[in-house]
């Protein structure tokens, strides 16, 4: 008996390594890609929801602010006039600007993803393949706001009015990504001036929104 024990161990465990280590594979094809510019779009518009909701509650706060401010004692709704010009370019502006500036910033310093990336496995990190700085994310924003401000100005001395001003600086908005059809590597205009890159990451490297939360969640109240 003692003979057949050992000749039938060797054969259980050859059987039980390839079921050990079959996890531990790693599929070749799984690796971080260059996203497509479709697939960036649709993260923009999804974090552009939210956007405009921070945007309205710090404008609504300030214009309350600057009401309280700039307006003489009883003035009533009827009388009330729009708020004084120095006080739009002044406060109201630089505050949208850092408002936009935080979001993303504060986002791609802690994973390199905003809430609508995440939803897509997007990642944005510099060309060392780390997290970006406040000054990244900073360079980041305005290399995206370059082609929108460009294509503006030329449809304000070519039209002038609203409308005309605001079509141009989305067809900028676009050509940022457009651009992703027409370079090698598949890169956006802000990639390109900023030394930054973003990235479609793998299912097998990707931690999704809510399971992020929940597995958080879980490691907090363990013991």
């Amino acid at each position: 008996m003692s003979k057949s024990l050992s000749k039938r161990t060797p054969k259980a465990t050859t059987k039980s390594k390839p079921q050990r280590n079959a996890p531990m594979q790693k599929i070749p094809d799984e690796e971080p890609t260059i996203a497509k510019p479709t697939t960036r779009v649709v993260a923009v518009l999804y974090d552009g929801m939210l956007i405009l909701a921070l945007l309205f509650l710090v404008g609504t706060m300030l214009t309350v602010i600057g009401t309280l401010l700039t307006m003489n004692t009883g003035t009533d709704s009827s009388q009330a006039q729009s708020l004084p010009t120095w006080y739009q370019n002044v406060i109201m502006t630089p505050s949208f600007v850092l408002t936009l500036v935080a979001f993303y910033g504060l986002f791609w310093r802690r994973g390199g993803q905003t809430l609508g990336m995440q939803t897509w496995r997007l990642k944005t990190v510099n060309n060392s393949g780390h997290l970006l700085t406040w000054g990244q994310s900073f360079k980041r924003i305005l290399a995206a706001c370059l082609m929108p401000l460009l294509f503006g100005i030329i449809g304000s001395l070519i039209g002038g009015s609203r409308a005309i001003l605001l079509t141009s600086a989305l067809l900028g908005w676009v050509f940022n990504y457009a651009f992703c059809l027409f370079n090698r590597r598949g890169l956006a205009v802000q990639d390109m001036l900023s030394n930054t890159i973003t990235l479609k990451m793998p299912k097998v490297a990707h931690e999704g929104l809510w399971r992020g939360f929940r597995n958080r969640k879980q490691s907090q109240n363990k013991p």
